[in-house]
């Protein structure tokens, strides 16, 4: 754990890109396996690598989002524009300030991103991808948020996976069927 730490520490971006590439990829892979139900290779290596590519850039603009927000609502506290906050209050509100505003900009450009890696334009159910946002990164990002730093870009990668876990069975191809 000592390890982890210093390692997020030190290195945060490089850090957040690696847990990032790995762990939002694996979130990909689960939910193409969850939609398919069957376990294979969804990805030729390629496209894997390319992926895994996209979601270390995306973790760079997370990393930069979860610092600046949380200085965005302490500087709104402080300048008493805001209330003294509680933890969870404090977490509640960073969460919803960051996924409301920085969100749906990270929702089109992770869209934009795999359309470019499928050489494709599909922009089909976008708005379910936006109301994501509210339905499941608010309250995750809540929780997120409560622990301390070092560990908040791990989770959120780990949220990643969780949130393909739920998409994948939610888009499996037996249920496309029945409906």
């Amino acid at each position: 754990m000592d390890f982890y730490i210093i390692l997020v520490k030190e290195y945060p971006i490089i850090s957040a890109m690696i847990q990032f590439a790995i762990l939002g990829t694996l979130g990909d892979v689960f939910s193409k396996w969850m939609q398919k139900g069957a376990v294979y290779s969804p990805y030729k290596f390629n496209i894997l690598f390319l992926k895994m590519l996209e979601w270390a850039l995306l973790a760079v603009t997370i990393k930069y989002a979860f610092v600046g927000y949380q200085g965005f609502v302490e500087s709104l506290v402080s300048h008493h524009l805001l209330p003294e906050l509680n933890l969870f209050s404090n977490a509640f509100l960073l969460s919803v300030t960051m996924n409301l505003q920085f969100g749906l900009l990270l929702v089109i450009l992770h869209r934009f991103l795999d359309n470019l890696i499928a050489q494709q334009r599909n922009w089909k159910n976008i708005d379910k991808g936006m109301l994501s946002l509210i339905w499941f990164w608010i309250p995750a990002h809540t929780i997120t948020f409560m622990l301390d730093k070092p560990f908040q870009i791990g989770l959120a990668a780990i949220w990643s996976v969780v949130l393909g876990f739920i998409l994948g069975y939610y888009n499996r191809e037996e249920t496309k069927k029945v409906n």
